[in-house]
């Protein structure tokens, strides 16, 4: 039956792989006890459910001998179980709710400290047939697969509790059938256990038949969804740039575009999922009344009473809706396997991401002064060669130009250092202990306050607000003095040119060793960014600074200037 549903072996080995992780953990204890209790609460809830069927017959019967005092205490019986019942449900599903929020919480900071570490979030691009959406995958997938695992889980847990406790009793309530053939009779003992099994075996086959599609489409669903979510934050994000194209109308046809595609998805879901409950609905309701028909010979041969008769409908409807687990719970298992499906590819990327940085250029932390790149070569992923075997060293105080014309490598160059470019090969010799700021041409801007964007990314000491002013002011930023606590979207408040010099207050905050700075002065006019280099030069006279530009203006505020040409070829000059 399992092998029907096309949940298969490599499907369990994945499900397991992700899994797996929280119930080895530090809090595997909290978690497997947390899970025992919710165990013991099922067993439970399937024990009061016999108990209840056993209540049937005892009910029913006294109705029918117009017995009063045995109906008045059935009653009793029953507010006793109904009372149980109620207790055990409420906290099954408080508890199990419990352990679905500290599963996802635990998986949520482990995929995001692995998507965060070794600047994955980054590489990840970088690959072919990149993870589409990994915000979604972290945010919504995660929610997905822990509440799914755990109510499929539990649920299957359920059924085959209850289908062991229920096929003993509708085995001995069944009797034996005897059918004649031909000549002779045939006598089946238990004879509506092995209708329930083939009535669910049936159901199961087709409702998979049916429902099959349905995993690829809510796969593709999720994907179209969350495109059309990310086109709707680029807009936001854009807004000034799109606002001044006057590129409304294309925008506008590009989100109608997307939401095409999940609306055209949505109908075949909703096409295929209107054929799964046709078929699901209908097989419910002959649940109903078929274990009455089956069991009516036997009531109507006077060989049960009026409560036999109704405990074994339902006994038999216990065993049927457990065999049945599968048929009720397609459509959830096809969400299952898609969101199973995404998670696992994610991870599966992010390692292949790892894979690739550690076959990058040999970046050593040492405790030496000196920057040094021996025979560096730099590629690009389709194996263009961009730089070959460069040779350079750099100290405190020495400055660096880095020309050339666009696409020969330039700022490929500084993800190289920074560890960013996995697409390298050579040594590089990084000074241990020693702090790096990397400014490139849009600086980015968190959200929060001005004085937590200026900070960003932190300082390693603390740092006074007289000494935020002093730098705002260097920087012609006095006018954001007044601002230092209010909560902005500043990428959208201030002007890209703000925007640079606020990089430029981060520098001259946090004073590094090494400063790599990325087109920084590109959206300031030329004095402005005179005063900055100048800046620069006088309060950072120990920091290597390598730059990254075109203007010829840089030239005088460099000691060396690195000249590539995108083939391969490099020449180093002294100015």
């Amino acid at each position: 039956m399992v092998l029907l549903t096309g949940i298969n072996l490599g499907f369990v080995k994945d499900c397991w792989q992700l899994a797996r992780g929280y119930w080895s953990s530090e809090e595997k204890w909290r978690a497997w006890g947390l899970t025992a209790v919710i165990v013991t609460l099922n067993l439970a809830y399937v024990y009061i459910l016999v108990l209840l069927n056993t209540w049937n017959n005892r009910f029913y019967n006294a109705l029918q001998n117009l017995d009063i005092e045995e109906f008045f205490s059935a009653q009793l019986e029953f507010c006793v179980l109904a009372g149980i019942y109620i207790i055990v449900a409420v906290y099954q599903l408080y508890l199990q709710q419990m352990l679905e929020i500290k599963w996802r919480r635990w998986m949520t900071q482990q995929y995001l400290d692995s998507w965060l570490a070794k600047q994955t979030y980054y590489r990840l691009q970088l690959i072919e047939n990149s993870t589409d959406n990994p915000d979604q995958r972290i945010s919504e997938d995660l929610r997905l697969f822990t509440n799914y695992t755990l109510r499929l889980s539990l649920g299957l847990l359920k059924a085959v509790v209850t289908l062991v406790s229920f096929i003993a009793i509708l085995w001995q309530l069944s009797g034996t059938l005897t059918i004649p053939v031909g000549g002779t009779e045939v006598t089946i003992s238990g004879y509506m256990v092995w209708v329930a099994i083939l009535y669910a075996v049936v159901g199961t086959w087709l409702a998979h038949k049916i429902g099959k599609p349905l995993t690829k489409l809510n796969f593709d669903q999720q994907r179209f969804e969350a495109d059309f979510r990310f086109s709707l934050v680029r807009l936001r994000e854009n807004s000034e740039s799109i606002a001044f194209y006057g590129g409304e109308s294309r925008e506008g046809q590009s989100f109608m575009g997307r939401f095409g595609s999940v609306l055209d998805n949505f109908w075949q879901i909703m096409k295929r999922q209107k054929q799964l409950t046709w078929f699901t609905s209908g097989y419910a309701q002959i649940a109903i009344i078929f274990p009455f028909l089956v069991a009516a010979p036997r009531y109507f041969a006077k060989e049960i009473q009026l409560g036999g008769l109704i405990q074994t409908a339902a006994a038999f409807g216990k065993v049927q809706d457990a065999l049945s687990f599968f048929v009720e719970s397609y459509p959830l298992l096809a969400e299952w396997k898609s969101v199973v499906d995404r998670l696992t590819g994610f991870v599966g990327n992010m390692e292949k991401v790892n894979a690739l940085s550690d076959n990058g250029a040999d970046i050593h932390h040492v405790p030496t002064p000196a920057l040094t790149m021996s025979g560096l070569s730099i590629y690009l992923p389709d194996g263009r060669l961009l730089l070959s075997k460069l040779n350079l060293s750099l100290t405190a105080g020495d400055s660096l130009l880095v020309a050339g014309p666009s696409g020969s490598g330039k700022s490929t160059l500084l993800r190289t250092l920074s560890g960013l470019w996995p697409y390298a090969q050579g040594d590089i010799t990084v000074p241990e202990g020693q702090s790096s700021l990397f400014l490139p041409q849009k600086a980015y801007l968190p959200l929060g306050t001005l004085r937590e964007v200026l900070l960003y990314p932190g300082p390693r000491q603390p740092v006074s607000d007289e000494d935020i002013y002093t730098a705002m002011s260097l920087c012609k930023l006095e006018g954001l003095k007044d601002q230092l606590n209010r909560v902005e979207e500043w990428s959208h408040v201030l002007s890209l040119g703000e925007q640079q010099r606020i990089a430029f207050v981060r520098a001259l905050i946090h004073k590094p060793e090494w400063l790599f700075m990325d087109e920084a002065t590109s959206a300031l006019d030329e004095p402005t960014e005179r005063v900055l280099y100048k800046l620069l030069c006088e309060h950072l006279q120990n920091t290597a600074m390598i730059s990254v530009g075109h203007r010829g203006t840089l030239n005088s505020y460099h000691k060396k200037k690195l000249t590539l040409d995108g083939a391969g070829c490099w020449s180093m000059l002294t100015l």
